[in-house]
């Protein structure tokens, strides 16, 4: 298919069937920015309320980097992969001291900032400032793949290579703007990943896939590892209407959040193993009498599934009131930053 041809073709297309999305019409690189690192391995429907959320607590780059880690965290809560709103805040903060507020304004010089890497430097070099880029996301890989028949798996060095190479070649001299958000937007709402709408497609004519019939195959991924399985079991100490927290310094997903104590276990574990531990490890003695015990929860993240138990002790212990942990209202707990599997609990049980 002649290169010319497919752009225009999307181009045209994008003009008809594009989303009316607030950092569409924006030549701003703050806004284009904070979009993308929200959209990154999330739905537009998820994102777009948690884009307007920060924009209007963070009108600007200078607000956002002013910010506590603790705000950031608080609103980014829901979204998962918290490393990006953690990147997204000392990005900001980068901007601010080092380029006194104004983004870099080239593909190579955006990728030296923090947590923005070839996808969103494209992004933000070709939607701002108009340099020709291709941005390759997940919409990108599958066009391409059906369309041109390239069948080398898109998570490997050689595959993420050669389509970058040929997103290249295929990207407007006159308008890379337009073309890397049509062929975004055609990947998103056309060329869907199980049920592409191949009887209304402008491309179906040349298009590989739709010819050899193997719109299901393409593209290729290399399969990943199965999930990891974790066990997580929650003791949720409680103080009249205070409930025994920490703030997790650990570095994992989850770092700079607030949850209870925890015993994490190989496997599952009965109530009786469970209290011999902590009674051992804090020197008190609760009952199993004495507890109430949630049901399971599961909680699924990329590459891991965490099984998680929420163990309710009335009553405090002073001898488990030792740093990092401390009472915080209920109050408080609701403006902590906080997993969604401490939130999906506390919302349960009527605790927020």
């Amino acid at each position: 298919m002649d290169k010319r041809y497919f752009s225009d073709k999307l181009v045209e297309w994008y003009a008809h069937n594009k989303r009316d999305l607030p950092w569409r019409d924006t030549k701003d690189p703050y806004k284009i920015w904070l979009s993308e690192v929200i959209l990154q391995q999330t739905r537009v429907i998820q994102g777009l309320p948690y884009y307007l959320r920060f924009i209007e607590k963070f009108p600007r780059i200078e607000a956002l980097a002013a910010a506590s880690e603790q705000e950031v965290l608080r609103l980014w809560q829901g979204l998962g992969y918290y490393t990006r709103a953690r990147n997204l805040h000392q990005c900001a903060r980068d901007v601010v001291q080092i380029y006194r507020g104004v983004f870099p304004n080239t593909f190579q010089s955006l990728k030296k900032l923090r947590g923005i890497g070839d996808y969103t430097a494209a992004a933000i070099a070709s939607f701002s400032f108009n340099e020709k880029v291709a941005v390759v996301d997940g919409n990108v890989f599958r066009v391409l793949s059906r369309v041109f028949g390239v069948e080398n798996e898109i998570n490997s060095p050689d595959g993420k290579r050669v389509f970058s190479q040929l997103a290249n070649q295929l990207i407007s001299s006159k308008s890379p703007d337009l073309h890397n958000q049509a062929i975004m937007e055609f990947g998103a709402l056309q060329c869907l990943p199980k049920n592409p709408d191949c009887s209304q497609c402008i491309l179906v004519r040349g298009c590989f896939a739709a010819r050899n019939g193997m719109q299901h195959q393409l593209p290729v991924k290399k399969k990943s590892k199965a999930a990891r399985k974790r066990y997580f079991y929650y003791f949720v100490i409680q103080k009249g209407k205070s409930l025994l927290m920490k703030k997790r310094v650990e570095n994992d997903i989850w770092k700079g959040l607030f949850d209870f104590f925890l015993l994490e276990k190989a496997s599952p574990t009965g109530i009786k193993g469970l209290l011999d531990q902590v009674n051992s490890i804090t020197q008190v003695n609760i009952q199993s009498n004495s507890v109430k015990i949630s049901p399971l929860y599961k909680h699924t993240l990329s590459h891991q599934i965490i099984y998680s138990k929420f163990i309710l002790v009335p009553g405090c212990s002073e001898n488990m009131v030792k740093e990092p942990f401390e009472f915080y209202s209920i109050k408080k707990i609701g403006t902590l930053p906080k997993p969604v599997l401490i939130s999906r609990f506390l919302s349960d049980y009527r605790l927020l």
